[in-house]
């Protein structure tokens, strides 16, 4: 949608919640570009700290109380042009607002398939993509029928979540008891869980050093894939929390196209045919397989790729939301390695119980070559919950190099530093 240069400015919705991308960068990166609207939660005390910070004339509608039709209903009254969210647990509403006012995003089928977990593997083994073995689980009557067709090890999850949170490994019924009983007593984690089988990764594919699995970036516009990015990973902190991504992967010849061929058949097969998606995939014995896919920008992804390649991803999506995407002549080539390496390290701790060190870590880091900048905030009473996932964490440090030997000698330094921290 191309306005006039005397025109009004198009109403775009974010259906807000603490996600993949901020509501000041959001409100920055649509300026001039749109009258952005916030449909947010305001009884949800991060929600609220979040959208206070904004500019007073900035539109927020509070959707505290509402209905799913109330909210619909106040969408359509500000005929907007486009609406979009960068949050798993919101996606249902943003397509509902989607279909009320006739706009472009992913459909209310597709977003099952997106945001329930179970659902989403029994579309990819009916499509012939991939078959996982998957178990709903509603209660613990569940469980040992669960872990018979899985095996051991196995993966227990939310059924709808996201950044790792009450995700674990389990080995046995006993533990799969005991870890669902701590999971779904006093949890902020409501709903059904999955038991997977765990996907065996293959560390040789691209090192031990290095994670063993990526991510895949795409904006899907009209049934058309656009890939603009494979992020690389490190190695994953107890149980599975992620400690920090690089664009671009570091991946042997061939195998970014194997990546990006199983990614897009997977969108496919989910009927994903406008909107912005985050897919994993993992390295096995038996090669790439897919470990999810979400219906939203990654998080993190978008400030390592416009450091590294200039793309501006957030900003891609919200053109994508308004119908002007304005894709650039030429995306990057997912997999290559020219233009060096940009990176986020989380500074996460190895396992649970510890506390953080002192406040003269965030000098320390910035004297190692290849950090740009530290965000990190040292409270002495904070305390490592894995249970919280991947965002449980101190801070995140920013940085790059001219290759992957560079970033490797980096990434070393940062985890001999933080291996002092920890206590």
């Amino acid at each position: 949608m191309t306005r006039s240069s005397n025109g009004p400015l198009p109403v775009l919705l974010v259906v807000y919640g603490r996600g993949a991308a901020t509501a000041l960068g959001i409100l920055t990166t649509a300026r001039r570009r749109c009258t952005v609207v916030f449909f947010g939660d305001l009884g949800d005390p991060e929600v609220a700290a979040d959208l206070a910070r904004l500019p007073e004339t900035t539109p927020v509608v509070d959707t505290a109380g509402l209905t799913r039709e109330q909210v619909c209903a106040r969408a359509q009254a500000l005929r907007p042009a486009g609406v979009v969210t960068f949050k798993d647990s919101l996606l249902r509403t943003a397509a509902a607002i989607a279909e009320r006012c006739g706009l472009r995003f992913h459909d209310p089928a597709t977003v099952e398939a997106l945001v329930d977990k179970h659902s989403q593997r029994a579309a990819l083994a009916a499509a012939g993509v991939q078959a996982t073995i998957c178990r709903r689980i509603r209660s613990a009557v569940d469980l040992r029928p669960a872990l018979a067709a899985t095996g051991v090890p196995a993966v227990l999850k939310p059924c709808s979540g996201a950044g790792s949170v009450n995700t674990c490994l389990v080995h046995d019924a006993e533990e799969l008891e005991d870890r669902y009983a701590e999971f779904t007593t006093d949890s902020s984690v409501r709903g059904d869980y999955v038991l997977e089988e765990y996907l065996v990764g293959d560390t040789t594919v691209v090192g031990e050093f290095w994670g063993d699995y990526v991510s895949v970036e795409s904006l899907v516009e009209d049934g058309r894939i656009h890939t603009t990015a494979i992020t690389g990973k490190l190695p994953l902190a107890f149980p599975f929390r992620e400690t920090g991504y690089f664009i671009p992967a570091l991946l042997p010849d061939g195998l970014a196209q194997s990546v990006v061929r199983l990614e897009q058949q997977a969108l496919r097969a989910l009927g994903i045919r406008h909107g912005v998606t985050h897919t994993e995939i993992k390295f096995t014995p038996q090669g790439p397989r897919l470990i999810e896919v979400n219906g939203r920008l990654g998080g993190h992804v978008a400030d390592i790729l416009n450091r590294v390649a200039g793309v501006d991803l957030l900003g891609l999506a919200i053109g994508l939301a308004l119908g002007d995407p304005d894709f650039p002549q030429a995306l990057p080539r997912p997999g290559s390695r020219e233009g060096g390496v940009a990176f986020q390290y989380f500074l996460s701790p190895p396992f649970d119980g510890l506390a953080p060190g002192g406040a003269g870590l965030v000098d320390d880091l910035y004297r190692i070559p290849g950090v740009d900048l530290v965000d990190a905030r040292i409270d002495p009473s904070w305390r490592a919950d894995w249970r919280a996932g991947t965002e449980r964490l101190v801070g995140t440090v920013y940085g790059s190099a001219d290759d992957f030997a560079g970033l490797r000698a980096t990434v070393e330094a940062l985890q001999q530093r933080m291996k002092t921290f920890w206590r």
